[in-house]
């Protein structure tokens, strides 16, 4: 088995789409044309995992220097500050026939390390309620509900400062 983690290009917008669609409910996951967008504005923060050449799993968000994950952010790209103090995370998707690997935890892990290593003040993502104990095996702590509704769901944020 060969792995490999890279950040995406624009040319990854087809698989990346896919993957989402696969993992997602049509309200919470995004669209090819958004996440095309996405990656015309901030494509090097999306990591993305691929095994024997297959996309197995990403994550993917955009930086700011607002200390809270709005809902707006996930169809503003423009948002973008690449600069910013904050690394906030959209999305963490495995396809399903890649899940029970551990391959999301070493994106997560490796958007710590290269946040990090960035210079940013933390990470920022939101979850349901089911996810909080596995990001918090990352550090993360829970903030609670801070009125994301993103897709008609009730999310927490959780955020690992550095």
């Amino acid at each position: 088995m060969e792995k490999l983690i890279r950040t995406a290009t624009t040319a990854d917008a087809d698989i990346i789409a896919a993957a989402e669609a696969e993992s997602f409910p049509k309200a919470e996951a995004a669209t090819r044309e958004e996440f095309a967008e996405r990656l015309e504005a901030y494509a090097n923060h999306f990591w993305l995992l691929f095994v024997d050449g297959e996309l197995a799993s990403f994550v993917d968000g955009m930086v700011s220097n607002d200390p809270e994950l709005r809902d707006e952010m996930y169809e503003r790209a423009s948002m973008h500050e690449e600069g910013g103090a904050w690394q906030m995370i959209f999305g963490v998707v495995t396809r399903p026939a890649y899940r029970k690997h551990g391959y999301a935890g070493e994106l997560i892990r490796r958007a710590i390390e290269d946040s990090r290593k960035a210079g940013r003040k933390g990470i920022v993502l939101t979850c349901k309620d089911r996810l909080v104990h596995w990001y918090a095996k990352f550090g993360f702590v829970n903030e609670g509900y801070k009125g994301s509704d993103h897709g008609g769901v009730r999310w927490n944020q959780m955020r690992i400062t550095f």
